[in-house]
């Protein structure tokens, strides 16, 4: 009767050497024939063998040069006791065949030991990847589902096929990005008048649907983003422009941060005179001056008088008003006051100064240059004076900075001042309204 593999408990491993040649069939004849009445009858190799208690004696042997060496294996179903026994009695056979040989038990192992490991090593692996699935569930619905819907808002529009959202026609305002990824990840935050010109060449379409339009362009912060921006005020009419934070692309802001993008967005003019660039294709008059095409405001007025003059008599003239008085200069403390001198001296330069401790000059840059250098400042900073507007870019870049006074030409549109940073403009000096 063989022994069933799955029902062993212990394996006895033992090593035999033998000073001729010899077979397998030699082996196992020795090791049957000389434990014969040696361990009694309870433990007599060939009843056991019969009864499935020991399995089949398996006997690797290799023959080089004169010698024989080898590996005995005998899986038992007996207790630890009768396993050890049994394992102790093969290393009584000193002779095998006609050769002299000597057998060394090497390891009596636990199999039930070796499959526990087994299962515990297995059950890790099912368990990681179960909970790896699980993880993602939920997220995976949710983000399905979103970008299903996504898929199914995202146009094709113009000859062009621009990638666009759905509100492109009837919105007043417009959003222009890079890329089809972009649009995308403004699609999810909800925003839906948004229309991409992938690639840096803006297309006939985006211009033509740009008139007519509050228009804000909407770039990566990266040479790349600048470019296209650049682009963009050569070829189209802009309102505003929004970047997105240096080295980030639009398409992998989270929709906290791509909202906050927005809302800092720049006036065009005031980005003109922050950077330096120029626009060839702002051209457009304020708002009410063309939209639809129609008369101007002074032109309404001039037709609704001429309305009046041809009902009667043109009324009575007004008597003057009497011009305001010129605002009173305030006293400005020392320090202040040479901060102020520094702006005279930079005015109509474009230029800014970065201070130190002392008020010492650490740096004299163009003012389209000021934040990259505020941004790579390595030491302390004590003010800035810079012939320019302060936006809430700069100002956001000084609190980080620590830098308590910022000295500009006139305030511009500051959603959130920063509380640790003072902010002086002309208004200050001539004492009117900052």
């Amino acid at each position: 009767m063989t022994n069933d593999p799955s029902a062993a408990k212990y394996q006895i491993r033992a090593h035999i050497a033998a000073e001729g040649v010899i077979d397998k069939p030699d082996v196992v004849g020795a090791v049957f024939g000389q434990t014969e009445g040696l361990l009694g009858d309870e433990l007599d190799l060939r009843d056991l063998q019969k009864s499935g208690r020991i399995g089949r004696i398996e006997v690797d042997i290799d023959s080089r040069k004169g010698r024989s060496e080898g590996e005995i294996v005998i899986p038992s179903s007996l207790d630890q006791v009768e396993t050890a026994i049994l394992a102790s009695g093969l290393e009584t056979v000193d002779r095998i065949g006609p050769c002299r040989a000597k057998i060394e038990v090497i390891s009596v192992e636990d199999i039930r030991i070796s499959k526990r490991q087994k299962v515990v090593e297995r059950a890790k692996l099912i368990l990681a990847k179960l909970q790896e699935e699980s993880k993602g569930v939920g997220v995976d619905l949710t983000e399905a589902v979103r970008k299903a819907v996504q898929v199914d808002e995202i146009t094709s529009y113009g000859p062009e096929h621009l990638p666009a959202g759905p509100n492109i026609d009837q919105a007043d305002a417009l959003i222009v990005v890079e890329g089809r990824s972009d649009v995308l990840n403004l699609l999810r935050c909800g925003i839906k008048n948004v229309i991409a010109v992938e690639g840096t060449s803006v297309p006939q379409t985006v211009k033509d649907l740009s008139r007519g339009k509050t228009v804000t362009a909407f770039t990566d912060g990266d040479r790349a983003g600048e470019l296209i921006l650049r682009e963009m005020l050569q070829t189209m009419d802009l309102d505003f422009v929004a970047r997105a934070p240096r080295g980030s692309e639009v398409e992998e802001l989270t929709q906290k941060a791509l909202l906050k993008c927005l809302r800092n967005k720049i006036p065009i003019n005031q980005y003109l005179e922050m950077t330096g660039f120029e626009s060839t294709g702002s051209t457009r008059g304020p708002m009410e001056d063309r939209e639809g095409g129609g008369p101007s405001r002074n032109e309404r007025r001039d037709e609704r008088g001429g309305g009046r003059e041809d009902r009667g008599a043109p009324p009575p003239p007004r008597a003057p008003m009497p011009a305001p008085p010129p605002p009173t200069p305030i006293a400005l403390p020392p320090e202040l006051q040479r901060y102020f001198d520094m702006l005279s001296g930079v005015e109509k330069t474009s230029r800014g100064i970065i201070l130190g401790e002392d008020d010492a000059v650490l740096q004299e840059v163009p003012v389209k240059d000021l934040i990259d250098a505020l941004v790579g400042l390595s030491g302390p900073a004590k003010a800035v004076v810079f012939d320019g507007i302060v936006s809430q870019r700069l100002l956001d870049v000084a609190q980080e900075k620590n830098i308590p006074t910022v000295i500009g030409s006139r305030l511009g549109p500051v959603g959130k001042m920063p509380e640790k940073v003072r902010v002086f403009t002309r208004a200050d000096l001539a004492g009117g309204p900052a």
